[in-house]
């Protein structure tokens, strides 16, 4: 979306090779989330210090013991979200805001909460410099997700709870997907799906990533 209007940047190869080095060459094949990957600047949401390495295959930390995730499981969590237009989304864990940008790039809305308000206010003011429209920003208790907005096509847990919240399995639409990470701090945790058909929920384990604690007010 909006990042087709930024110039091409000294970066681009890097970006081109990170999409084909680690996303498509791992199994990636959602066009759309491929094309999100391959527009968005990840090098400008990561610290000055970290400008060299934004595109290696691994997280980044982005200040107040959080991370950016690595560019595989960005795109392996966005591919599984099964993205498209006219669909409404909502992130737990707004971090850098890269995650944001990659899905605005493809839905029609990204709704983001960050319990940090120092990091929501960086990645708001990230995003509005970018150009994007599409997305909207908070800072709050992911845990109760944005009921006002409610319901969602898709909800992204970027950060790992003990359990699935309640109130964001209520709050998704019917036809729609989750996916969390969840398992106990500082430990492997598993990636979860859940899809939600006729009212019920259908739980599937994906693979098992490693992500920072799910944090509450």
């Amino acid at each position: 979306m909006n990042c087709n209007q930024q110039p091409k940047d000294m970066y681009e190869k890097y970006r081109m090779a990170m999409v084909n080095n680690q996303i498509i060459a791992r199994g990636i094949t959602d066009i759309s989330t491929i094309n999100a990957m391959k527009k968005v600047p990840r090098h400008l949401f990561v610290p000055d210090d970290c400008l060299d390495i934004a595109y290696y295959d691994s997280p980044l930390p982005i200040g107040h013991g959080q991370t950016i995730s690595q560019p595989y499981i960005v795109a392996y969590m966005t591919e599984v979200l099964k993205p498209a237009k006219g669909k409404k989304a909502l992130e737990i864990g707004t971090g850098s805001g890269y995650q944001a940008a990659i899905l605005a790039e493809i839905v029609d809305t990204v709704y983001s909460i960050e319990i940090l308000p120092e990091l929501a206010m960086q990645a708001k003011t990230r995003i509005e410099n970018l150009g994007y429209t599409n997305i909207f920003i908070k800072p709050g208790d992911g845990y109760n997700g944005w009921p006002d907005r409610a319901p969602f096509d898709m909800i992204i847990v970027t950060a790992a709870p003990d359990h699935i919240p309640q109130p964001l399995i209520d709050q998704l639409a019917d036809g729609g997907r989750m996916v969390i990470p969840v398992g106990r701090p500082s430990s492997v945790q598993s990636l979860i799906l859940l899809t939600k058909r006729n009212g019920e929920i259908k739980k599937e384990t994906l693979t098992l990533v490693r992500f920072v604690p799910f944090t509450r007010e």
